[in-house]
């Protein structure tokens, strides 16, 4: 954790303040970040960090400001979107440029003030149109709202994050590599829960009073005490946590409401030896044929089907299903 905020501020600030105040503070705007993570490790928390911590000039005319730290961060989720509306949101169309364009839409390029940054989490579920015309974006700064020729200019900063493999689909080529390098001037690796733990068990402690000074409105070191004590002896101590800091942040509250907390299947699945995979996998006590059971477990349950598991191992789906039936037995050793 020390090395992510030291990481986060040199983002912002460099590594070198004097360079930073010599000129650097102004062209900014072209160091492009990409934030690595798994799922609930606080992403979005980082990015909101650096993009609320840009440079903002000082009107002494209006004596204020140029713009609001807060507002100048513009945060999108690109996942939600459809690939046909994700284009029109990054950047905006006029009215009649589709079916269903009653009128004209600002997309989040132009609503990023010149001083502010954009946050387009989820960047691994774009497909390679979109990467092309965000590539143009951060390579001439310009871009063109759909139905128009009109080209506007960008200015602002642009965060991305994924908790894809961006390596493997680099390899396959659904991740342009021209696409990455232009993004990634700056790579930040956020780190998961249990490498926080596994590194510094305090950082449970913390985490838990942190969540639940946010929840209650104040701190409390007792409740902080018996909320962390009703969790490890609920999850044990050396529980995954899967599901990050937000899986925390949810045990945190079913503690607060039932004095108690549900582990997660996913996170709990246990080997034949009786520990969980994660263990098992640091222990060396899992063999070739016990992880490929559970690799195809955890991909039956995703996909439901023999030929979907067959399709993405290139196992024969006859040899997948002998895999799953031998993790379900060995599950029911357990």
């Amino acid at each position: 954790m020390k090395q992510l905020r030291a990481q986060l501020w040199n983002n912002i600030f460099t590594c070198d303040i004097n360079r930073y105040t010599k000129g650097l503070w102004r062209r900014m705007e072209d160091f492009s970040t990409l934030l690595l993570g798994e799922t609930g490790t606080g992403k979005s928390l980082a990015a909101a960090a650096i993009g609320r911590s840009g440079y903002i000039p000082f009107d002494l005319k209006k004596s204020c400001f140029k713009d609001n730290f807060a507002t100048a961060f513009v945060s999108r989720n690109l996942s939600q979107y459809s690939e046909q509306l994700i284009e029109s949101e990054l950047f905006g169309h006029l009215k009649g440029a589709f079916t269903g364009a009653i009128k004209s839409h600002q997309g989040i390029f132009t609503l990023c003030s010149p001083h502010g940054a954009i946050f387009l989490d989820e960047i691994g579920d774009t497909t390679i149109p979109i990467q092309i015309k965000l590539l143009q974006v951060l390579q001439e700064r310009i871009f063109s709202p759909v139905g128009s020729l009109e080209e506007k200019h960008f200015f602002g900063r642009v965060i991305a994050a994924t908790n894809r493999p961006l390596d493997k689909m680099r390899r396959d080529g659904t991740f342009r590599n021209d696409f990455y390098f232009k993004l990634s001037s700056d790579i930040i690796q956020i780190p998961s829960l249990r490498k926080r733990i596994a590194e510094s068990p305090h950082e449970l402690t913390l985490l838990i009073d942190f969540l639940l000074t946010r929840i209650i409105g104040h701190r409390d070191k007792n409740l902080t005490k018996t909320v962390q004590q009703i969790i490890t002896t609920r999850l044990g101590r050396d529980y995954p946590w899967n599901g990050n800091v937000r899986e925390l942040e949810q045990c945190t509250r079913q503690v607060l409401l039932n004095n108690s907390c549900s582990v997660d299947q996913d996170s709990g699945q246990t080997t034949s030896t009786g520990h969980s995979v994660h263990q098992a996998i640091d222990a060396g006590e899992m063999n070739v044929t016990e992880l490929t059971a559970h690799y195809c477990s955890v991909l039956y349950r995703k996909h439901t089907t023999y030929q979907a598991v067959s399709r993405i191992t290139g196992l024969d789906w006859r040899t997948v299903k002998r895999y799953l039936e031998m993790a379900e037995k060995n599950k029911e050793q357990v």
